[in-house]
């Protein structure tokens, strides 16, 4: 009996906990605990996904546990502009219609912006992805994170995977971001606080009144980035913020539950806090995400590329940054101005509010909806370029031209510093 009588109180729990609890079948579960959890959804794309786990299967001879929770997303090598990419997209498309997969989204954007416009994501989940910015689901208040191609064979033959429960580190936001600011500024400046490696196989929750007030695609992008801080997951508590977006992709009202999804007080969690009002825009010199600081002091560095794209710049508010700022402009002469909206919903969305053509008429050269250039495939990058990019990567050589500097930025920035020619803070030149 507890003793003030009647029922004991429950266990105070962070977010990751109440997730992995209710993925192990438990009431609680401790931090450090191993859990074997059932894996609602497992997501995989061209490059992570059949031509890696047919050939396994075939040996073991195996099948899917259940097709009809498995995604596949064809966003890496397509378009196809070699025998390479054709044979590993070929793999892909044949196994998916081997398997009879039912989830299958072919070359409409990045998995991890179509997995959650396309309705699979949702509060209480428990999800993996063969991708390392799978914590991207994390925004939904689902528990996702990446896993490489051998643990994906366990998890697609029975369903389950077992997980260590981690340490949450809460990283509390104040106030609000200023005019020319985004979600991208807040990750980079976390990185360049704590590191690649600063939260490495720990929860990482993103909160606080600054948070709260981001919308879904911004939460998404802090979800994502949280791979650079080394975490395992990134969440971000639903609320009615998380239930009407998702609405707005037709997942039904009945099967949003938002209630209970955050963490208690006196949850086992380390707090950081910082004040939104008070960042200024982040600039990642090469080669690191960790090497974040405040644009002014990278401003004025040349610039002679421009990449508005991948699943931390290119969703549908992006362009609409970089529209903001590049409208009634043209970019500099000398610099190449790339856009690749991060799916076609965004796209299209994009060219009905007119923000394709205002970029279009910036000079921007437009891209298929794919992975692109972020993953060193079809971007056309050139060798000893300065770029400046929305990606969440600049790691030497990961955009394809071993000798390009790659520069980290937000939409705001990277579409400035196309106006000026050089590395360049967006609120000098936004009305």
């Amino acid at each position: 009996m507890h003793p003030g009588g009647g029922t004991p109180p429950p266990l105070a729990s962070t977010l990751a906990q109440k997730l992995l609890a209710r993925a192990s079948g438990r009431a609680h579960v401790a931090v450090g605990e191993i859990v074997s959890c059932r894996v609602d959804l497992a997501m995989f794309h061209d490059s992570s996904g059949p031509r890696r786990l047919k050939p396994m299967l075939e040996e073991l001879g195996a099948r899917i546990w259940d097709p009809s929770r498995v995604v596949l997303v064809m966003d890496h090598y397509v378009p196809e502009r070699d025998e390479d990419s054709r044979r590993i997209v070929r793999i892909a498309r044949e196994w998916a219609a081997e398997q009879r997969l039912p989830h299958v989204y072919d070359s409409i954007g990045i998995c991890h912006v179509v997995l959650p416009q396309q309705g699979h994501l949702r509060p209480g989940l428990f999800c993996v992805g063969g991708d390392s910015h799978s914590p991207t689901g994390g925004a939904f208040g689902a528990y996702m994170f990446g896993i490489g191609s051998t643990e994906m064979l366990g998890v697609v033959v029975t369903g389950e995977l077992w997980v260590r429960v981690p340490q949450t580190i809460r990283m509390w936001w104040d106030g609000r971001l200023g005019p020319g600011l985004t979600a991208k500024d807040m990750m980079l400046a976390l990185t360049g606080r704590f590191g690649m490696n600063g939260a490495d196989y720990q929860a990482v929750e993103f909160c606080g009144p600054a948070v709260q007030a981001l919308t879904m695609p911004e939460r998404m992008t802090m979800s994502n980035m949280s791979a650079e801080l080394g975490a395992q997951a990134g969440l971000i508590a639903p609320d009615e913020t998380t239930r009407a977006w998702l609405r707005g992709v037709g997942v039904a009202d009945e099967a949003i539950e938002t209630a209970g999804w955050h963490t208690d007080e006196h949850a086992p969690a380390t707090t950081h806090r910082f004040d939104a009002a008070a960042l200024a825009p982040q600039v990642a010199l090469p080669h690191s995400p960790a090497n974040a600081r405040d644009v002014g002091q990278a401003a004025g560095t040349p610039v002679h590329v421009a990449y508005v794209g991948a699943c931390t710049g290119a969703k549908l508010e992006d362009l609409r940054a970089a529209a903001q700022v590049l409208r009634g402009r043209r970019v500099a002469d000398g610099v190449q101005l790339m856009v690749a909206p991060a799916s076609v919903r965004d796209q299209q969305d994009a060219e009905r509010e007119g923000v394709m053509g205002v970029l279009r008429e910036a000079g921007a050269q437009l891209l298929p909806t794919a992975c692109g250039a972020c993953s060193g495939y079809g971007g056309g990058i050139p060798e000893g370029a300065n770029v400046i990019a929305t990606t969440a990567r600049n790691f030497k050589g990961r955009m394809g031209a071993a000798t390009a500097q790659v520069y980290l930025a937000s939409p705001y920035t990277v579409a400035a510093s196309a106006l000026r020619g050089r590395i360049s803070d967006p609120r000098e030149v936004m009305a």
